[in-house]
Formats: C-alpha cells, structure tokens, sequence
C-alpha cells in the first residue's frame, strides 16, 4: 500500500454495470477511501446511482481517465475482475494517461502491472506508484499458530465463487462493532485488500504455502482486533476450478465457525455444469472437511437475494431456515444486525483434535 487516503477514478470500461466490475463496485460501496468518478463510455453522462442505485453513490460516470482527471483523483483503480486476470489491450492507452498525470495504478488484475516494461517507465518517468494488489508476500508453510489466537475466528464459504462472501464479511463486522464487539474483516483477495489497505490475495500463492499465508492473516487480524475476525471466504467446496483455494482458507485461518454464503436463484457451479450444492450437502462437506483437524461448525447462512421481489426474497429465506434449522437472512437487503444478533452469542473457541 502507498498512501493511506486516495481519490479513486474508477475504471471499468463497457462493464460498470455488470457482475465483472465487482471491484469497483466492492471500494465504492465499502472503502473508506473515497471514490469521485467511474470510466464507462457506455453510461457516460450519468451518476453512479443511476445504473447501480444500491450503491448509494453520486460519483460522475465518464467517457475516459482525461474527462476524470478534472475530478482531482489521486489513484486510478482496474476495477474489473475478468476471468484468468489479464490486462484488456484496450486498457493500456487509459492507464498511461494516468501514468503521465502521476495517479497511483490500484491494479488487482493477476497480471502484475510493475513487471510491464512500458508502462513501469512511464510511472517511473512521472513519479508514479504502481500497487498490484494480488502480489503476494512471502508465505511460510502452516505451523499452528492460528490455533491459539485469542479471537473467534468466523470463515465465510460459499456454493460458488462471486456470492457475496466478502461482502458478508464486511456486513458482518459492520454489525458486530456496531454491537461493541473488537472485531475485523481479514480480506483475502484483490477487491478486500483494496477496501481494507492490507491482506493477501491468496489465489496467487504458491499452493503449498496458501495455508501457511492464511494463518498469517489470522494472526495479524488478531493484533488488529481482539474479539472477533471475519475472513473473506474463496471459491467453493465443490468448484471444481478454485476449490484448493477454499480448502487452504479452511484450514489456514483454524476458523471457530463457517457461514454459508449462497445466492438464491442459482443451481449450477458458473462456467461448469457441476451442481450448486443443497444446503444441507454444503453444510455436511464443509463441516466434515475441517472436521479432522479443527471442527468449525456451519452457524448460519447469508443468502444473497438479489434479482428476487422482497416476497420471493423472504421466502426463499425462510425456507433456508426450515431446511437446515439455522438462521438466514440476507445481509445487504435487510441488513446484517438480525443474523449477527442470531448468532453471535453461541461463538465459542473451538478445540484443535489431537492424536
């Protein structure tokens, strides 16, 4: 991280309104750092609130990073998270604009922006700053640390990639401080780092090591609070692309409990023909999969909504409820004070199994 207060452009060029920008949604709709204009041609002319109200958010939509630059942003944010992570061609002139009016590049793309050449010397050339955020740290194997933080420790996992889990981590902690309790969110991908100025993307660890990073921000959400972390959650289960990422948070973070992150109306994997779970298969693998080493128990589901009326929304909630007696509700729709409240009083520490 650079500076710690930026003024973000954000860049999602024909794909503001869409699943593809969810990093631009994600820092608008929960970095403290402020954003004061999105590039998309496509709704040029308009407010953030008029293509994605729920967002709750005037910043100015524009045609390029020029027509931004009168805004005084300090940072310019790759607000895009296309599959496999590569750099748009059509990207390259826009952010060298950037470059050229020293704005920092915030790129969470899996192609690293310093190891491009061009446009290194063009940040070089103009004092600018390139932050990519899915760099990783240097990551030692998993030793057991994790085991004797002093914080409860809650793991979002999911039916599928691009649920929500970060962003019911993020409701989450907003409802347990909001409670009084010392809690944190623990980011581990792009979008989180972005929003919270620290973490590791763990999808670019070396696969022996994943483990090992994610007990590290355990213990470094530990030193930021005390109480209670929320970790962002990766993949899923049964994804057959980025399950090894969901296991290596699974065990990594030692967690003391799981939610269940799932969106309604979807039945199969993206991009595969593997089944969403049910709800009661989900909570069996995932319980069953920590079980051998640290149990963590499945204490309730945040179902994400969207694109549902409320009364379809209510129902599909209440029947989540009724199938696998936990508690349910959706946290960006109602809000995550109902579903915290329901179980925050049962989190305990749970013991790691021993031979």
């Amino acid at each position: 991280m650079i500076s710690s207060k930026r003024r973000y452009v954000a860049f999602a060029p024909g794909a503001f309104a869409g699943r593809a920008a969810k990093t631009a949604h994600g820092v608008i709709a929960y970095a403290s750092d402020e954003t004061v204009a999105v590039v998309d041609p496509a709704h040029a002319g308009k407010r953030v609130r008029d293509v994605l109200p729920y967002l709750d958010s005037d910043a100015p939509i524009v045609g390029s990073v020029r027509e931004a630059l009168a805004f005084g942003p300090t940072a310019l944010l790759i607000g895009i998270a296309p599959p496999g992570g590569a750099l748009p061609d059509n990207y390259r002139a826009e952010i060298a604009t950037a470059l050229r009016a020293g704005l920092e590049i915030v790129n969470g793309l899996h192609v690293f922006l310093n190891d491009d050449a061009e446009l290194r010397a063009l940040a070089e050339a103009h004092d600018a700053q390139i932050w990519d955020l899915r760099l990783p740290p240097a990551a030692p194997l998993f030793s057991g640390a994790a085991y004797d933080v002093g914080a409860r420790v809650v793991l979002t996992v999911g039916s599928d990639c691009a649920v929500g889990k970060m962003t019911a981590a993020l409701e989450l902690t907003r409802a347990a401080r909001a409670a009084g309790a010392d809690a944190a969110f623990v980011p581990t991908g792009q979008t989180g780092i972005a929003i919270a100025g620290w973490g590791t993307a763990i999808d670019r660890v070396v696969i022996d090591f994943a483990a090992g990073a994610a007990e590290q921000l355990v213990l470094e959400g530990d030193r930021r609070a005390r109480e209670l972390l929320f970790v962002e959650g990766q993949g899923g289960i049964n994804h057959p692309a980025y399950a090894p990422v969901t296991l290596a948070l699974l065990f990594g973070c030692a967690p003391d409990a799981l939610v269940l992150v799932h969106v309604a109306t979807r039945t199969a994997i993206e991009g595969y023909d593997s089944p969403i779970l049910g709800y009661r298969e989900l909570i069996r693998s995932y319980e069953a999969a920590c079980a051998t080493v640290k149990p963590a128990p499945v204490v309730a589901i945040a179902l994400n909504t969207h694109g549902l009326a409320e009364a379809a929304a209510r129902a599909a909630i209440a029947e989540a409820k009724e199938q696998t007696g936990l508690p349910c509700d959706d946290v960006v729709r109602f809000g995550p004070e109902a579903l915290y409240a329901a179980f925050a009083p049962a989190l305990r520490k749970t013991a790691v199994r021993r031979a």
